[in-house]
């Protein structure tokens, strides 16, 4: 492993980020578990960046693929009529709740967004764009500027006017203590505010992610974004929400991370799990929005037929097997666990999420500072337990987790008791 990990460093930049002080390399998987090159075995709480959705070597999946190929047919382009382009927008147009909705397949989350930004922008002939602090939209030079997270962005160049939001900070001293009602308030206010003073007329949209991801799994309450688009249907203002880690039922409550705060969105973007493994990505927005660009389009790769047969083979699977209420389950068995367990655990500070995305944030017992050096101890220790788990946050003190959504309550209870034995052993290291 050490030779393969020499190779990759030479051919691939140094800014790749790679998990663990010896790196695996995953070589097979079934269910919801993991086999690397050495032989060892995981139960995969991280699932490719929540992309792996609905786990390893699924029959459904595997056959709807494997038919494709059959046909002699892997690639066409956006050119031609793709039938399962066209199912997969019906379903997804359907799922979405938007008004005469449309579809346009892309093949990462990044361009998704990309992709709505271009269609608000022309839309409301504006280049003024609303964001969340704390957010991270992707790594293209658009979507990085809608990304407010220091550590992720590489210049503050751009080809918007970005103003950031509150919403999901509630750890500021100006906003601890507040109840929700009560964060919203001065939320909405902070808005309206930001539209007096900080902007000309005519901003095309807001973005915001329901629960962010990269941001470490934090979130505003629900219902705060319900307020924000009150105000911003006063002004005409676009409300984008980006699904790209919410979407597809794994928040347990709602099928989309957005519905959840009781409204419908202008547009939502997707990509992560609908492939299970497979990349896609794309944006389900009101017909107009998407009909209103003059120039030419197309996509080369998006709505390829083997990404668009491995599509609508997980999305009929999680219907079919609802796994969303399987989220719901299998998730407060670990939320509620990991809460039961925090009053004992100095080193946790705070527990969060929503069904099958919730985040652990470690902190100095001493001191209540953000501690990413125990973050980067637990993901060490539960490599050795036997569970692979990611981390992020605005301080990189965050243990955000995300299983497949198939997981099983036994599996649960495995993961939390990995997770619970991996604390108990860092929060009596941090002790001494």
């Amino acid at each position: 492993m050490s030779d393969l990990l020499a190779r990759h460093r030479a051919v691939m930049p140094n800014w790749l980020s790679i998990y663990y002080d010896e790196p695996i390399e995953i070589v097979r998987g079934k269910g919801n578990r993991v086999v690397d090159a050495e032989g060892h075995t995981y139960l995969d709480f991280f699932a490719g960046i929540l992309t792996n959705m609905i786990g390893y070597d699924v029959p459904e999946v595997r056959e709807a693929v494997e038919r494709q190929i059959a046909t002699g047919v892997v690639h066409t382009s956006t050119v031609y009529l793709l039938r399962g382009q066209i199912e997969l927008a019906e379903k997804i147009a359907r799922l979405s709740g938007i008004e005469n909705a449309k579809v346009f397949f892309t093949n990462s989350g990044t361009e998704a967004n990309e992709t709505a930004l271009l269609l608000a922008t022309y839309a409301r002939r504006s280049d003024q764009v609303l964001a969340m602090r704390q957010s991270y939209h992707g790594r293209s030079f658009g979507a990085l500027s809608v990304t407010s997270n220091r550590s992720w962005k590489n210049n503050s160049l751009s080809p918007l006017n970005v103003h950031f939001l509150h919403g999901a900070d509630r750890h500021l001293p100006q906003f601890r203590g507040l109840s929700d009602a009560e964060y919203i308030e001065v939320c909405v206010e902070d808005l309206r505010h930001v539209l007096a003073t900080a902007v000309s007329n005519d901003v095309a949209a807001l973005i915001a992610e329901p629960i962010q991801g990269v941001g470490g799994f934090t979130m505003a309450p629900d219902g705060l974004f319900k307020a924000y688009k009150e105000v911003l249907d006063e002004e005409g203002i676009l409300f984008i929400s980006d699904e790209v880690q919410t979407g597809w039922g794994r928040t347990g409550s709602a099928f989309f991370g957005i519905q959840n705060h009781g409204m419908t969105p202008d547009m939502m973007t997707f990509a992560k799990g609908l492939g299970n493994g497979f990349a896609v990505g794309g944006v389900v927005a009101r017909g107009d929005l998407m009909d209103g660009p003059h120039a030419i389009g197309l996509a080369t790769f998006g709505g390829n037929p083997i990404s668009m047969a491995a599509a609508n083979a997980t999305l009929d699977y999680v219907l079919d097997h609802d796994l969303q209420s399987r989220a719901a389950v299998t998730g407060k068995i670990l939320i509620d666990g990991l809460r039961e367990a925090k009053g004992r655990l100095p080193i946790v500070g705070d527990v969060r999420g929503k069904g099958l995305m919730f985040a652990v944030e470690l902190v100095d017992p001493a001191t209540g500072a953000p501690a990413p050096a125990l973050a980067g101890r637990f993901m060490e220790e539960t490599k050795k337990l036997g569970l692979l788990a990611g981390k992020g946050g605005l301080y990189g003190n965050a243990l955000r987790m995300a299983p497949p959504l198939t997981l099983t309550e036994d599996e649960a209870r495995e993961g939390l008791g990995i997770i619970l034995s991996a604390l108990e052993t860092i929060n009596e290291e941090a002790g001494k």
